[in-house]
């Protein structure tokens, strides 16, 4: 026998009812209960090969991880470009 499932705030049985309730209303409405969470966001991009070789051999040196040294150096390379160019 299956069990009757539906959205606990919609109270929709079908995904075009809860489809429906949403198109007409906002979460903020029905978030008084609703649990912090926390995440995190991703994001990739397409590397070449030899290149990632190269930063993560320069990362193995410096002790620290591939991610890491790559923010670094993209966050000093940003505040290369943020600063004013003296004229």
């Amino acid at each position: 026998m299956q069990e009757n499932r539906f959205s606990t705030i919609s109270r929709a049985q079908t995904l075009e009812e809860m489809g429906e309730f949403w198109d007409t209303h906002d979460f903020t409405e029905f978030d008084d209960n609703a649990p912090d969470v926390e995440f995190t966001i991703a994001n990739s991009i397409s590397i070449e090969a030899d290149l990632l070789s190269a930063v993560e051999r320069q990362a193995r040196l410096r002790g620290v991880s591939t991610e890491t040294l790559v923010n670094l150096w993209l966050q000093e390379k940003l505040t290369e470009h943020l600063q004013p160019v003296a004229a």
